[in-house]
């Protein structure tokens, strides 16, 4: 988990991105259904999705929105322009 856990950067997401990955794999029906890896003898599903994670078979990238509001987050800590 720690290695998937360096590959993402936040537990939240890594809980996330996991979550939705075992469904798709739990759903079957071929195409996202199926492992990314291709030795999964003895791994359990969530297993899989770690090593997908692992293995930047999966990965994310934040939404517009997070990216925004990051950048909004450090403009306020700079905290109030003398020149203004």
């Amino acid at each position: 988990m720690r290695k998937a856990l360096e590959k993402v950067g936040n537990p939240n997401i890594l809980v996330n991105l996991v979550s939705r990955r075992v469904r798709q794999l739990n759903a079957g029906g071929g195409g996202m259904g199926r492992p990314l890896v291709s030795d999964t003898s003895g791994l359990g599903v969530g297993d899989i999705v770690m090593a997908e994670v692992i293995e930047d078979k999966i990965s994310w990238e934040p939404a517009l929105d997070e990216i925004e509001a990051e950048t909004t987050r450090k403009r306020r800590r700079r905290g109030p322009n003398p020149l203004s």
